[in-house]
């Protein structure tokens, strides 16, 4: 029975249908009175927190925030009390945090090291039109979906996919081990930071030039691995990696980037030891830092000489370039990765958020400010790569001139030179005298833009050797990698917190308080990161980047739009949105959940496995004598990795579904988070909405306006619970 609060709050909701013109302080005073009534008495709790909205969410944070609610940002706590005494969910301190987290998240390492150059390769300013393409079709529509899913449902990514159906709990435990895989390798990279942090302090960059090798008598010459290749080369393969030429020998075992590596996940730990209560204030400086830093970068990028030429190299349009189908390939796997979809982490934090909050805004907000985030470090990166360019350019024709006037004196400019080795008489001091023509450095400045990397090799040896031109290249450095790391340790956060939630939300240890679990995370992942601070740890590196995630996340995203298209419904799921936000999503948004986004990453998966079957597979060695790498073919071991990799990935999908359809409990079934949805749509004053035709014949919605549930164990409707 409704208690007086309910009564009262359900009366005022119909007058304010009427008078939609209140001030907002009225409505505020208005909610407040019947917030702080229970059962005809004042309450004494004076304030609500964001995304306490009711007390079935439950709360392990000890944070106790406190905000005035509002029509915007929460529904009233007392007026949507279950009657099941359920505890408050842990939620975040306030919008913005959530909002930081999530562009922290999804805004990463891949945004400054593999946009710009994907951007030059595949067409320049034409890869744009792919690009935004695959955004509208693939990359807004999961990120929104992802959202609204975990804050209709409220659990980690097992939990609502096992409330979507038993059948799909596998989707759940799938976006868990992905996630896990991906943390465990990804802390390298901020591993390796942090290294080059701590060397950024010294009087001279050790990476500015190369080391002497001394011999007994005290004589010494320049380093001939690094003589071969250059000093920004020489300090990441053999001072950093300490790289073994083969994978199958790793030779050494990398004690300062085990170290470093014990830092960064003691860091990370540190960083979420309270969940979001902790991890939410960190992003306040972890989202923030990468954009300042790369406003400095950008001002100190346009005034640099040969800034013009990287940027017109970066958007001149190749128009012709569209019409490979790679190209769209690269784009689709671009926008997926940079979103960070299907990890779980996006769902994982939804959850946490009010249920009444407007995630089609937050999925718009963010996605945006990925790609101009990674538009707007396009720019800063080749303004920073003309000038490197530059800088080599003039230096190759300062050294080529001064060979030229050596021999031929200053008539060369009017000289028409022969072939490398012929013989030419030349009039010198008065006499002729015959020279065989030098072989002279080819000096291209087209060529020089080109020599650009993506990952590692943009941000550890090409972006290190244009930092080393600059005037006070030291103090460049420190922001650089300080940039990488703040960049790396959010998505960090974002990807661990999938786990994290994941397992409390399976109850696998019951009795075990979040931060214990979340350090017993951390500390096997560091234990299993061992693996990469070794000789051959980069190659192993390079095999879970390019596996692990990969092809595993594409099929979890798969299913995710087929579990809401196909089983949820899209119908029952678009009455699930309007109910938390006030506004019905387009029948765009369905079309792309049910057919578009599918079809896109179907594309995406068949046509990565015909680029593996036609192009094969390997990894670069780096070979010290010749000061270069070398295509190598993976071992027959590596390729067993990468199918346990994946298989341990994707397999849980089918498996437990099997499990389920023989009667095999893998995931306890419990209780659904309470959703007050009757009351949210008095409070938006949404009336039942009438299928069109159009709908009907695209998502054969029944004439009553229901889905028909074309999947065992599909979960009933629980609106009037």
């Amino acid at each position: 029975m409704a208690n007086t609060a309910q009564l009262i709050r359900r009366q005022s909701s119909r007058d304010l249908y009427a008078q939609r013109s209140l001030e907002r302080m009225e409505m505020k005073e208005l909610r407040g009175r019947l917030v702080n009534m229970e059962n005809g008495h004042p309450s004494h709790r004076a304030h609500v927190m964001y995304g306490a909205t009711n007390q079935a969410f439950e709360d392990t944070s000890p944070r106790q925030a406190s905000e005035t609610p509002s029509k915007e940002s929460s529904v009233e706590e007392k007026a949507f009390k279950p009657e099941n005494g359920e505890t408050e969910r842990e939620s975040w301190d306030s919008k913005l945090t959530f909002l930081l987290a999530t562009v922290g998240y999804a805004v990463g390492l891949g945004n400054v090291w593999r946009f710009p150059y994907l951007a030059q390769k595949n067409g320049g300013g034409a890869f744009l039109i792919p690009y935004f393409v695959m955004l509208a079709i693939e990359g807004i529509p999961i990120f929104y979906l992802e959202l609204a899913i975990g804050q209709r449902l409220r659990k980690g990514a097992i939990g609502v996919w096992h409330q979507v159906s038993p059948y799909l709990g596998g989707i759940g435990i799938s976006s868990a081990v992905v996630s896990f895989n991906v943390a465990l390798y990804y802390n390298s990279i901020i591993a390796w930071c942090l290294f080059y942090f701590a060397q950024s302090f010294q009087a001279e960059l050790p990476w500015s030039e190369c080391p002497k090798k001394y011999f007994k008598n005290g004589s010494y010459i320049t380093e001939p691995e690094c003589a071969a290749s250059s000093p920004t080369q020489y300090f990441w393969y053999r001072t950093t990696l300490q790289i073994s030429e083969d994978i199958n020998y790793p030779e050494t075992f990398n004690y300062k980037i085990a170290l470093a590596l014990i830092i960064a996940w003691i860091l990370v730990y540190m960083c979420m030891i309270k969940g979001i209560a902790s991890s939410g204030k960190v992003v306040y400086v972890t989202a923030t830092f990468p954009y300042i830093v790369l406003v400095i970068f950008f001002f100190r990028g346009i005034t640099l000489k040969g800034m013009s030429d990287g940027l017109i190299h970066l958007f001149t349009p190749k128009w012709e370039r569209i019409l490979d189908p790679v190209v769209w390939l690269e784009a689709g796997t671009q926008i997926f990765f940079s979103l960070g979809l299907a990890f779980g982490g996006l769902i994982a934090f939804s959850s946490y958020n009010p249920v009444d909050n407007n995630c089609y805004r937050d999925a718009i907000m963010v996605s945006m400010t990925n790609c101009l985030t990674s538009m707007f470090a396009g720019i800063v990166v080749f303004s920073i790569i003309g000038f490197k360019a530059t800088m080599v350019y003039e230096k190759c024709l300062s050294s080529r001139n001064e060979t030229l006037l050596e021999l031929f004196g200053s008539g060369y400019r009017s000289m028409v030179f022969p072939e490398p080795g012929d013989n030419v008489t030349v009039r010198l001091n008065g006499s002729l005298t015959r020279l065989v023509m030098p072989h002279l450095p080819e000096c291209d400045l087209q060529k020089e833009l080109d020599n650009t990397a993506s990952g590692t090799g943009l941000a550890f040896i090409i972006f290190t050797e244009a930092i080393n031109q600059f005037p006070g290249a030291q103090f460049w450095s420190v922001l650089f990698f300080l940039m990488l790391f703040t960049l790396g340790i959010d998505s960090q956060f974002g990807t661990l917190e999938g786990v994290v939630t994941s397992i409390v939300d399976m109850k696998l240890f019951p009795n075990l308080r979040k931060e214990y679990l979340t350090g017993g995370i951390c500390l096997l992942c560091c234990l299993l990161s061992m693996g990469f601070a070794h000789g051959a740890g980069s190659y192993i590196f390079l095999l879970f980047d390019m596996y692990s995630g990969n092809f595993p996340l594409l099929i979890i995203a798969l299913f995710e739009c087929i579990g809401i298209s196909y089983v949820y419904g899209v119908k029952r799921f678009a009455d699930d949105i309007e109910s938390m936000t006030g506004q019905r999503p387009g029948i765009y948004w369905l079309i792309c959940w049910k057919y578009l986004s599918p079809l896109a990453m179907i594309s995406i998966l068949i046509s990565s496995f015909a680029e593996l079957a036609v192009e094969g597979s390997g990894y670069d060695a780096w070979i010290s004598s010749e000061g270069d790498t070398v295509r190598k073919p993976w071992p027959v071991w590596a390729i067993l990795l990468v199918l346990v990799l994946v298989l341990a990935s994707v397999l849980w999908i089918p498996g437990l579904a099997i499990c389920r359809y023989f009667g095999i409990q893998v995931i306890e079934d419990e209780e659904r988070a309470w959703f007050p949805a009757e009351d949210l749509r008095d409070f938006h004053g949404i009336e039942p909405h009438t299928v069109s035709t159009l709908e009907t014949i695209l998502f054969c919605t029944r004439p009553d306006g229901t889905d028909g549930c074309c999947w065992p164990g599909c979960c009933e409707t629980d609106d009037d619970e």
